[in-house]
């Protein structure tokens, strides 16, 4: 029985296979994987587990002589036997073949090959394991696939993620798990569990960036172009998501907008620094911005967000990353006055 490792926890919630093969080249699923079955052959009451470690010194009698070794504390034993690369030999080989031609029921033997490769995947004693048991193949998850896992994953966190959290969860580590793992994590510290709205979840992943994200918008708003190019390039070149730099200016020209359109009504902007938790230390430096920021700057370079946000969905033309070096730019380098209306 082949399966891949998104299909493992519900055949395990079926019942135990005599034999497992765990192959594949991303550690955190083989990791997973192999800590699934041996959590479900506990519960199964495999309450003994050795651990069999193959290198080229291996002697391969060993597995036979634990198959049939009984147990002083256990009545049902896991062996798990750890290859360091997926050709065995002719000793390995007749070793499993011979295991799965008589498979113990009071033993569970758990495989795990990370070096094995996919052409190796035909040779007899993996087709041995094969049909008595199962192979569970650990390739990268991509796409909607690794969109799904995520989702299933923020589910068993707790958490009730809104459409769409999961793909931007996925973009963002890029097919690694063990990052994604590490943020969902995170959140679970960060937040109590029930509803992911979409927004939460960027401002969180946001807060993670090695480069501090919102170090792109304290530029363009002091005014700094240099600073602000070359935050974006870093941005770009750490893999940060295109996403997530259009959030935090779309958050920072929607706060300045509203508070144009508060000081040319009321001459103060202190309720929208207040509904947008400005900090203090950051007012005056907004303050200073709002006198060279027409409000129809703020309107056109939103209304840009507006367009980037398509193309990064794919909805519409254009080169993401130039789009939002350009609303940077202009949002950095306009000046007071007649000039910078749109």
């Amino acid at each position: 029985m082949r399966l891949r490792f998104t299909q493992l926890p519900e055949h395990l919630a079926r019942g135990l296979s005599p034999v497992y093969l765990i192959c594949g080249d991303e550690p955190f699923q083989l990791g997973e994987a192999a800590r699934l079955i041996r959590t479900a052959a506990r519960t199964a009451g495999f309450d003994e587990r050795e651990v069999l470690d193959q290198d080229a010194q291996f002697d391969w009698g060993a597995l036979g002589a634990s198959a049939s070794a009984m147990s002083l504390f256990s009545q049902r034993k896991l062996i798990d036997l750890r290859l360091s690369s997926g050709k065995i030999g002719k000793d390995g080989s007749a070793a499993l073949r011979a295991y799965c031609a008589r498979p113990c029921p009071d033993n569970l033997l758990l495989v795990t090959a990370p070096g094995l490769e996919r052409k190796e995947l035909e040779n007899q004693w993996v087709k041995s394991l094969d049909a008595v048991g199962a192979v569970v193949q650990v390739w990268p998850l991509k796409g909607r696939e690794l969109a799904q896992w995520l989702s299933q994953r923020l589910t068993a966190a707790g958490f009730v993620p809104e459409p769409g959290a999961a793909e931007l969860l996925a973009e963002r580590v890029e097919g690694n798990l063990m990052a994604a793992v590490q943020e969902i994590e995170k959140l679970r510290l960060l937040r109590d569990p029930g509803p992911l709205p979409l927004e939460d979840l960027l401002g969180t992943l946001a807060d993670s960036a090695r480069f501090d994200l919102f170090a792109l918008t304290d530029a363009a708003v002091a005014g700094d172009r240099v600073r602000v190019h070359r935050v974006l390039a870093v941005l770009r070149a750490e893999g940060v998501a295109e996403m997530l730099v259009l959030w935090v200016l779309a958050r920072d020209l929607r706060m300045l907008a509203e508070a144009a359109g508060a000081k040319a009504r009321t001459g103060s902007a202190a309720a929208v620094f207040a509904a947008h938790r400005v900090p203090r230390p950051r007012q005056d430096g907004v303050e200073r911005a709002l006198a060279r920021l027409q409000p129809g700057l703020l309107r056109g370079l939103l209304q840009a967000c507006a367009r980037i946000d398509r193309a990064i969905k794919g909805l519409g033309p254009g080169d993401p990353w130039h789009g939002l070096e350009v609303i940077a730019d202009r949002l950095a380098g306009a000046v007071a006055g007649p000039s910078t209306r749109k």
